[in-house]
């Protein structure tokens, strides 16, 4: 005789599937988010000395977004902004970068990426560089994630106190190259799992492609369930290292090999997809947190048409790579509407109908219309453009960008002539000059007035509302 079920247990049971539909249904979220990886660093975006075949693969079957801003030209900051949707102002994290002494990091109180889609039940996993604080309170485990495996700063610090690290300069690099037991003997960078220090030093040589294990392992653990996959690689950051089995050991094509082994991983990511099934409901997001680091020569990367790099509020310091691939994204297409990290939170709620909390304001928007093609305008409008340091230093608004760049405090205020020297005032019309080469500032004094209005209104709500970090003090 078959026992009949009781109600409850029935609707306990109905109520199980409904919410195990839903949940599947929701799309699944990758980030890739590389370091220091200039604007012409890809094949789809001009390079013609790296090949990335599996990276271009996302343009082909994706939009690539050329007009795509990060909120600092440094780590940390830019970090902060692509996770809360603010620029680093708002959070508290926009002065420079943190170091293995700094007693500061993100607020775990501020909502991440991470946050908004655990609250939905989506896994979510971090791995690679984070470098918003090292302390326990701050690490990824703190902000969203279930679980953390990677550095906690860049790649060219040490624990614990940043000391005792080689000679610097691309001739340094070169020496570091040639030398791969380097990433051992010279460095002192540690690598966490969750809380907790698992190998001191890090062996650098195998980092890109152990953390590309590590989301891959996730990735196969939850195929069944939603999940949230943040993939900071510490490369193509300096020291460049790479698995002995790939190197070139030619130091001047140190930069190359390191991209090129970056495309490698990322072709093992999606084809893991691929063979899961899972490739129609993911979102794979591939952009950089700021330009190359252009003054490591062979080991740092290359702006393509644009001017300057990492560390200044030109295009080549702030304008990155981007490719989105996913459900509704249209294939092969490009966009130059002007979007950038820290509109992808807001996008990420929208996809999944989920609203942002109303007690945090964010600086983000919802572009989900523009990742999809439906609209080529983007709800953006104008970008501020904050110094490594957190400094106002300018806006682009439409294709007007406007640049008021302070000179440097002198070391000797106390010397003859010491007179302080006028700002520099730099206009740009990004439509006709993308590579900031004709300062229009004399021949438009009223589109500099006007910029020059608005940039510092903005910023003046920004300090005003402006929450604090996390700290030991």
């Amino acid at each position: 005789m078959i026992a009949r079920l009781s109600p409850l247990l029935s609707g306990f049971i109905l109520l199980s599937a409904l919410v195990s539909q839903t949940l599947a249904a929701k799309p699944n979220f990758i980030l890739i988010f590389t370091d220091d990886q200039g604007y012409g660093d890809l094949s789809c975006f001009g390079s013609e000395t790296i090949k990335t075949p599996h990276i271009d693969r996302l343009a082909t079957e994706g939009r690539k977004f050329t007009s795509f801003m990060v909120a600092s030209p440094v780590c940390t900051p830019s970090r902060a902004a692509l996770l809360t949707a603010c620029y680093p102002k708002r959070v508290g994290m926009h002065q420079h970068v943190l170091f293995p002494a700094s007693k500061k990091g993100l607020h775990p109180e501020e909502h991440t990426i991470a946050d908004h889609l655990k609250a939905q039940g989506y896994a979510t996993g971090c791995f690679g560089k984070w470098h918003l604080g090292h302390h326990p309170e701050v690490l990824p485990t703190a902000n969203g994630f279930d679980t953390y495996f990677g550095i906690p700063y860049s790649n060219d610090m040490n624990h614990p106190d940043n000391k005792g690290k080689p000679k610097g300069g691309h001739a340094g690099m070169d020496i570091l190259w040639k030398d791969p037991e380097s990433t051992l003997i010279k460095w002192k960078t540690p690598l966490f799992e969750d809380e907790k220090m698992v190998e001191w030093p890090v062996d650098q040589r195998t980092i890109t492609r152990r953390c590309t294990q590590k989301a891959i392992d996730f990735v196969k653990e939850h195929q069944d369930d939603p999940f949230f996959v943040y993939l900071p690689h510490s490369m193509p950051h300096i020291p460049l290292y790479v698995p002995d089995d790939v190197r070139d050991p030619d130091p001047k094509n140190a930069y190359i090999n390191t991209i090129e082994h970056i495309d490698t991983e990322v072709g093992r990511l999606l084809d893991t997809l691929d063979d899961l099934k899972l490739t129609d409901n993911t979102y794979v997001i591939y952009t950089t947190d700021n330009g190359p680091w252009l003054p490591f020569r062979h080991h740092g990367g290359s702006a393509g048409p644009l001017r300057n790099g990492k560390g200044t509020t030109f295009e080549g310091g702030q304008r990155v790579p981007c490719l989105v691939r996913g459900p509704g994204i249209p294939a092969g297409t490009s966009s130059n509407a002007l979007t950038g990290t820290i509109d992808i939170l807001p996008t990420i709620a929208a996809l999944t109908e989920t609203p942002l909390p109303e007690d945090k304001k964010v600086d983000g928007l919802d572009v989900s219309d523009l990742w999809k093609g439906t609209t080529e305008e983007s709800p953006r409008t104008e970008f501020i453009h904050y110094t490594s340091n957190g400094h106002l230093e300018g806006l682009r608004q439409g294709n007007w960008k406007l640049l008021i760049k302070k000179p440097r405090p002198r070391r000797n205020q106390n010397a003859p002539n010491n007179e302080a020297k006028p700002p520099q005032i730099l206009l740009f019309d990004l439509s006709e000059d993308i590579g900031e080469q004709t300062n229009l500032a004399e021949q438009h004094p009223e589109i500099v007035a006007r910029l020059q209005t608005r940039m510092e209104a903005l910023d003046r709500e920004i300090t005003e509302n402006a929450r604090a970090p996390w700290t030991t003090e």
